[in-house]
């Protein structure tokens, strides 16, 4: 392919989407797919959590290999190795699923995977600033930003539903379970010994009760308590599946921090705000309900039946009361394993969902899924290697007598000898500090129960004002914000776009003080809100990429991905223990104030006015 300088705003549609879609699929393996995938294969979730949290570590620390991505070799070769790399790391993870020691396999080769994935974000990234004008970079910003959510769906979903479909294939039938909540059903009873045991000794399959009808109305907490703990040691007494076990700590052990910072503090503001406190009805519980299953005939001596059992489609507020993965053997084939349904406590209204029990060859379904990755990235390999441009400015930025050490360090140094490199890190840290607040507790509070001064919205309302709504609203503000900054530039959109981020949150102030029972209205403020965030981060990316221009511009990108980073995460972290202490309304007052700074820093950010904008002839001409 010939070298060029820049690639046009057509060519860039044949590249860009794909290069970012590629970028967020092994985040999501990584993050997500692979606590799914090891949840199946049946370690603890003890396990899961503390071995897969690890594994986010490569992005945290990114920016300190950054710079040799800018000093070695060209962004386009990054780019075209990780991805082979990353094919490599997925092929590694479907060989060794079969193996014994499987768990240790596939977490070294997840770890490869996660450097991998870093590595390519820091080239992309990179690659992105050099293969675009400043005008096409504005343009895109919304459009990368969509292929990236777009990886995410397909690794949360369009993969997880890929295995089902293989596990359905490579075993006994699925179970499906139908469950309705309706307003009057037959009262709570445990009773495992009077299931009728049948038999079949021509097949294999689940004998199940395939219908479960559970009245809404809530129920004694108590009695629901008792109901879950009976079922419970059912389960565990006849070998179906182990305990949880988890990690103990002295709950009673005090820090320093806690005992000379945090105490205090919790007390003056509870004085000084004079949170009531919530008159909670704890003695209710949502509705329960049961199925069971045993198999029609025994297995082998050494054989295991597995069973997962999972929600399927349907309304979220009819839940699972835990995860359930059964073992069946030679020895317990027969008796019933029970699983049980929990009704959300606020669904007054009728519902219906449908759970399905797969049984078939797991660790063959997963091989298949991973290796299927595997060969989609050999794919991308080929792809961007033929159809990645060659932009003059992709060079590595080691001279021939140059010293790599030396190199390394002033990566950092130029960064931080940047005119103005205060303003620059004080906007990268304040531009979100109310966003970073409110995402926190957006969820919660619209979960909570009105006795906790929430909207007291069922799991299933949840998953479609954020699951639908909110990610249409936040797509389409990311989309205009690119295209509106590339008519007219950074500059002119910086005012109207730090608007559009903070003001939107007026809606949750709003929904706080008023608690509307109208869906629509709640939905409605939350796509407001989440809008102006899709067409306000705008800003803070295109500004991240115009200070890291210059001879470092990819380390010195991720570098700000790093303080972006922060930005997020300390005020995230004080954001639920401050509004246990003020409450919700105070709490998105205060989130309002914590939008001042990002208002204040703005005069002081020094942006080129074309930066952006379309070059015109005349504009050259001047």
């Amino acid at each position: 392919m010939l070298k060029t300088k820049k690639t046009d705003n057509k060519g860039a549609w044949f590249w860009v989407p794909p290069l970012y879609f590629a970028e967020g699929i092994p985040y999501i393996i990584v993050m997500t797919l692979s606590v799914i995938f090891y949840k199946r294969m049946g370690i603890s979730n003890t396990e899961i959590a503390l071995y897969t949290s690890w594994l986010y570590l490569p992005w945290v620390i990114k920016p300190l290999w950054s710079p040799m991505v800018d000093i070695l070799k060209t962004k386009r070769f990054w780019i075209i190795a990780m991805q082979l790399l990353i094919g490599a790391g997925l092929a590694g993870v479907a060989f060794t699923i079969p193996l014994p020691n499987f768990f240790q396999y596939t977490l070294a080769f997840f770890w490869l995977l996660a450097f991998s994935s870093a590595t390519h974000d820091i080239a992309a990234d990179g690659f992105y600033m050099l293969g675009l004008s400043k005008h096409d970079q504005a343009f895109f910003v919304g459009i990368r930003s969509t292929f990236y959510r777009m990886a995410m769906l397909t690794g949360q979903g369009l993969l997880v539903i890929l295995a089902g479909h293989f596990e359905a294939k490579t075993g006994l039938p699925p179970v499906k379970i139908q469950v309705n909540a309706v307003s009057t059903a037959d009262s709570l009873y445990f009773n495992p010994l009077g299931i009728n045991i049948q038999s079949d000794s021509s097949k294999t399959f689940f004998f199940t009760k395939e219908q479960v009808v559970i009245s809404h109305q809530k129920i004694d907490k108590k009695q629901a308590t008792q109901f879950l703990d009976s079922l419970e040691q059912w389960n565990l007494k006849h070998n179906f599946y182990q305990p949880d076990t988890e990690v103990s700590f002295d709950k009673n052990k005090q820090s320093w921090w806690q005992n000379n910072v945090a105490l205090p503090l919790k007390t003056s503001l509870s004085k000084l705000f004079n949170t009531p406190n919530a008159d909670l009805n704890l003695s209710t519980s949502g509705n329960i309900g049961y199925t069971y299953f045993y198999l029609s005939r025994q297995p082998a001596d050494n054989e295991k039946v597995i069973l997962n059992f999972s929600h399927e489609q349907g309304d979220k507020s009819l839940s699972l009361a835990k995860s359930y993965r059964y073992e069946f053997t030679s020895q317990n084939w027969n008796i019933p394993a029970f699983a049980a349904f929990v009704v959300d406590p606020k669904l007054e209204k009728e519902a219906s969902a449908l759970f399905v029990g797969l049984s078939g060859n797991i660790s063959l379904a997963w091989t298949i899924v991973f290796a299927i990755i595997a060969v989609v990235f050999v794919g991308f390999f080929i792809y961007h290697r033929m159809i990645l441009p060659k932009p003059l400015t992709d060079q590595p930025n080691l001279n021939e007598n140059g010293n790599l050490l030396k190199e390394f360090g002033l990566t950092f140094l130029e960064f931080f000898k940047k005119k103005n490199i205060g303003v620059i890190l004080f906007f990268l840290l304040v531009y979100r500090l109310g966003e970073s607040q409110l995402v926190k507790l957006a969820s919660p509070f619209l979960l909570d129960a009105r006795e906790l001064n929430g909207l007291g919205l069922t799991t299933g309302d949840l998953g479609l004002i954020y699951g639908t709504i909110g990610i249409v609203a936040l797509t389409l503000g990311g989309i205009i914000g690119g295209i509106a900054a590339s008519r007219k530039g950074l500059k002119y959109w910086l005012w109207w776009m730090v608007l559009a981020m903070n003001l939107p949150n007026l809606m949750y102030v709003y929904l706080s003080f008023t608690l509307p029972s109208s869906l629509w209205i709640v939905g409605a403020s939350v796509a407001v809100e989440q809008f102006g965030y899709g067409f306000g981060f705008t800003a803070y990316m295109l500004y991240m990429i115009y200070v890291s221009d210059g001879k470092y511009k990819t380390a010195h990108f991720a570098i700000t991905t790093a303080f972006m980073a922060l930005g997020m995460m300390i005020p995230g972290m004080i954001s639920g223990w401050l509004q246990d202490i003020i409450g919700y309304q105070n709490f998105f007052v205060w989130v309002m104030f914590c939008t001042i700074p990002s208002f204040i820093i703005i005069p002081f950010l020094n942006v080129d006015p074309q930066f952006g904008k379309k070059i015109t002839t005349q504009d050259t001409a001047n």
